[in-house]
């Protein structure tokens, strides 16, 4: 991601079609200087989104005990009585990008007819990675086809005619085969298509908007075909609003599993307590590290940490491919995938579902936490994918990271599953949710080694999806300003740890979970009527 000015980034290459607009970008902003420190904020979004940020966190920490049940409640009933929204947006977004890809509109080009590409596949590939989905893939690699294997394999169970069960469709029960290829099919629908579908709605429209059109990059400008010069007012500000709360508790939701496994790690490795203290001073002091990379600048922060990442990552793969059972694994990817189409249709289907749990638990949570990312992957991966076409760009953003996540979960939570049914090894199935990874790590060779790769991992996940993040906090709260003053990311970064150690605080994972889905459920809305403004846009655009 380059540290471009905002007129560089804007000027488009070849034909385009610009929308006529006397809006310029920063002309509602505050600009100011605080001693050394200068500001250039957008007044509305930056401070009724900064006092709400603000307000949450002194409420949560002021009242810990008093909140964590009311954590639970939300996410409870958010999940039970929309799951069916969730699913059925999900749905949505995954056909619209197939039909845009099939479609004339494919051939569109971001940034004008004769736009070159500023990033390698490469760097293209690792930047998105990374920030797309790192965190969770550490945390849940394990622990989620292991989960699904176990739930799948128990079968069903009803209590006065509802199933209390949690496994996927119909279960598998007694049949270790059928059990650990559901598990796998439920874990790459959690981890596949979807939720790319939803980051590359809205990279889409930011990229297609800002690049082509002419408008800031930020989210009120994706909806400018349907409510024309409004979104510069409080229609767009309410737009904005929720993308920069949405966006601040997703990542928050992340940092919180991140700082739980790394305790997890640290104390299996080096036998330091878990609890809360441990995970709050992990925060402190991986925020710290995120402010030095923020302000190190883009190329300089996010881009180098994300290449190292991916190398890290791609070692510690390889280490398990070959270590693990390989064979299993190599033949078990192409096995899992058809196992993912087969029970594609099931798994998505909003209605008639008996595996409530299932379907309220595990993807309605996961859709909402992943549209409540999307303001920040969609935006970062925007930023980086000038010079593509439509065509290539969703099909890279859906098919590349899609193949990638299905050999992630293959080698890792294959492996565990193998170590269970082949070897009858427990301690796997036994350790907590963070601990997964580092108990099937433990049956492998050189264990401690590839466990202290695996808390680095979570540790640069963490300070790349924070540096990120508050970058695309700070575009959208600077109205679309991609060169505001670096100490605005700083607070912006600030508060990300401070929302993590609140929510750590005031309830652990369930309150984790339910701020990804309070957020998430509003977003979802911007989103649906995001697809539309999308197809509108491209509709007006030159094919190259």
């Amino acid at each position: 991601m380059s540290d471009k000015s905002h007129e560089e980034l804007m000027k488009p290459d070849g034909d385009v079609n610009p929308i006529d607009t006397d809006y310029q970008v920063g002309q509602d902003n505050i600009a100011m200087k605080i001693g050394p420190f200068g500001l250039d904020i957008h007044n509305r979004v930056f401070l009724i989104s900064g006092l709400a940020v603000v307000l949450f966190v002194f409420i949560t920490l002021a009242f810990q005990k008093d909140v964590a049940p009311i954590f639970g409640e939300i996410r409870g009933w958010l999940t039970t009585n929309l799951d069916w929204f969730f699913l059925s947006a999900g749905d949505i977004f995954v056909i619209t990008c197939l039909v845009l890809v099939v479609s004339p509109l494919g051939k569109v080009r971001l940034g004008g007819t004769e736009a070159t590409p500023d990033y390698t596949y490469a760097g293209w590939f690792s930047m998105l990675f990374a920030a797309g989905m790192g965190i969770g893939l550490m945390f849940w690699g394990v622990a989620e086809p292991l989960s699904h294997y176990g739930a799948a394999l128990g079968g069903t169970s009803v209590e006065n005619g509802v199933r209390t069960d949690w496994a996927p469709l119909g279960a598998a029960v007694g049949d270790p085969k059928a059990a650990a290829d559901l598990a796998m099919a439920a874990t790459i629908y959690h981890w596949g298509l979807h939720p790319w579908a939803i980051y590359a709605v809205l990279a889409l429209g930011l990229a297609l908007f800002s690049f082509n059109k002419g408008l800031p990059l930020t989210m009120r400008s994706v909806f400018y075909p349907l409510f024309g010069e409004r979104v510069w007012g409080w229609v767009g500000h309410v737009i904005d609003i929720l993308a920069v709360v949405a966006t601040l508790f997703g990542l928050a939701t992340s940092l919180g599993l991140g700082a739980s496994q790394a305790a997890s790690g640290l104390n299996y490795l080096f036998g330091i307590p878990l609890g809360e203290t441990t995970e709050v001073i992990l925060v402190i002091l991986i925020t710290a590290l995120a402010l030095v990379s923020v302000m190190a600048g883009l190329d300089a922060g996010v881009k180098r940490l994300s290449e190292i990442n991916m190398i890290l990552a791609m070692a510690l793969l390889l280490f398990v491919i070959l270590m693990g059972p390989t064979i299993a694994i190599l033949t078990g990817f192409f096995g899992n995938l058809a196992s993912y189409v087969e029970h594609l249709p099931a798994l998505s289907s909003p209605f008639g579902r008996e595996d409530s749990n299932f379907a309220a638990g595990w993807t309605a949570f996961y859709w909402a936490w992943w549209i409540s990312w999307s303001p920040f992957v969609g935006m970062f991966i925007a930023r980086v994918s000038r010079g593509r076409t439509v065509r290539e760009f969703i099909t890279c953003v859906l098919l590349i990271p899609s193949l990638a996540c299905v050999l992630w979960m293959t080698a890792f939570g294959g492996t565990a599953i193998s170590q269970v049914v082949n070897d009858g090894y427990t301690a796997v199935t036994e350790a907590d949710l963070p601990l997964k990874l580092f108990a099937m790590l433990d049956a492998l060779p050189l264990a401690s080694i590839t466990s202290f790769i695996g808390i680095i991992l979570v540790v640069v996940f963490f300070v790349t999806s924070s540096d990120s993040g508050s970058l695309v906090i700070d575009t959208i709260s600077a109205g679309g300003k991609v060169d505001a003053p670096v100490p605005q990311r700083v607070f912006w970064c600030t508060f990300e740890g401070l929302v993590a150690i609140a929510l750590v605080l005031g309830g652990g994972l369930v309150a984790l979970q339910a701020m990804a889905v309070s957020t998430g459920f509003p977003f979802t809305i911007v989103l649906l009527v995001a697809c539309v403004s999308v197809i509108k846009g491209l509709m007006s655009e030159p094919r190259g």
